[in-house]
């Protein structure tokens, strides 16, 4: 065991002091948190934003104590170890896992934080990475190896883990056909890009004809409008309907996510961009003996796995920009705006 304390005692976050939208944010100097046993703290050098931190900055959900630190992707290098931590000093190059349990209960030892009574996500439930520093558990913690850029170390983890896990619950094989729909949203662009790899068929639907192209061009079968009837036109390309909908945009089009199925056809769902009460035809449901799977975040060894897939190169992750940490509220602005194409990143 190698302990290392190291004193910083303020640091700069963005952070929230109420729950007013994406305005909310101030830059702020607050105490720099200190690592507890089992934990270590780390020196940020890049982190990514997600949708994740506008639905907090909107109180969807609230946070527990006001100031909150959001954010939960980040990678950078370890300033501070607690006591008891092994494996992890000061100067190592580390990559953070977003999901956060206690590492003791049944499903924890069976690897599968996700089902922890005390599970939490990094920048919704407990400070995050919009900060100067971040603390967590040590085993949230995985190696950045020295040929991944900073960029993408400090960007896939969310959305990647998401997606990988939402695959896997689906139930995914090679050769499947997978429809995700809304490919502009970083779960379901990372969504394709896993599924591609992994040997499905992948049909993308967005609004933008862009966004689009650029799946078209990145290896998907086809795309379809997501203002018109694409489940018309994913049953005739598909003859009958895709083995496989990767939904998280909610009332806008889950009828015709539902539709664009085939019999026993699966859907895997991470959330609701557009809200968060859906109807559902239960004829629709049993006859074509459909499932609907929830689906959230990733358990530790699939966050592995996935970042597995990124540094072998079989998933390429799309930066669509890079923002001085200064300058966050225009990565929030592009961001917010649906505009981006790719992962949005914060540099320190």
């Amino acid at each position: 065991m190698m302990l290392t304390t190291v004193t910083v005692d303020t640091m700069r976050a963005w952070i929230l002091n109420d729950t007013d939208g994406p305005d909310s944010f101030s830059l702020d100097e607050v105490d720099t948190p200190e690592p507890g046993p089992g934990d270590v703290r780390v020196r940020i050098v890049m982190s990514g934003l997600n949708h994740l931190d506008l639905w907090v900055s909107q109180g969807l959900p609230a946070p527990g104590s006001f100031p909150h630190v959001a954010g939960g992707d980040a990678a950078g290098v370890v300033d501070s170890v607690g006591e008891g931590v092994d494996g992890w000093s000061a100067g190592d190059e580390v990559i953070v896992d977003p999901t956060v349990s206690c590492g003791k209960c049944e499903q924890c030892l069976h690897d599968d934080a996700t089902y922890c009574a005390d599970f939490s996500i990094l920048g919704e439930h407990r400070w995050g990475t919009l900060a100067e520093y971040v603390v967590v558990p040590a085993r949230n913690l995985r190696p950045k190896f020295a040929d991944l850029s900073w960029e993408v170390a400090g960007t896939f983890g969310l959305v990647t883990g998401t997606a990988y896990r939402m695959l896997k619950r689906a139930r995914l094989r090679r050769g499947d056909t997978v429809l995700v729909v809304g490919i502009g949203g970083g779960v379901s662009s990372m969504a394709f890009l896993v599924a591609k790899a992994l040997g499905a068929r992948v049909w993308v639907t967005s609004r933008s004809p862009e966004k689009i192209t650029w799946a078209t061009e990145s290896g998907a079968e086809g795309g379809f409008d997501s203002s018109a009837d694409f489940s018309k036109e994913a049953k005739e390309v598909t003859n009958g309907g895709v083995d496989i909908v990767i939904e998280n945009v909610g009332p806008a089009t889950w009828n015709q996510s539902i539709r664009s199925m085939r019999k026993g056809g699966r859907m895997a769902v991470c959330g609701g961009t557009t809200g968060s009460k859906v109807e559902l035809s239960l004829p629709a449901l049993f006859f074509k003996q459909l499932e609907i799977i929830g689906s959230s975040m990733a358990t530790h060894s699939q966050f592995a796995r996935a970042l597995h897939m990124v540094e072998s190169g079989d998933v390429v992750v799309p930066i669509d920009s890079v923002h001085d940490f200064e300058d966050v509220p225009a990565a929030i602005e592009r961001l917010d705006s649906g505009e981006h194409m790719g992962k949005v990143a914060i540099r320190r």
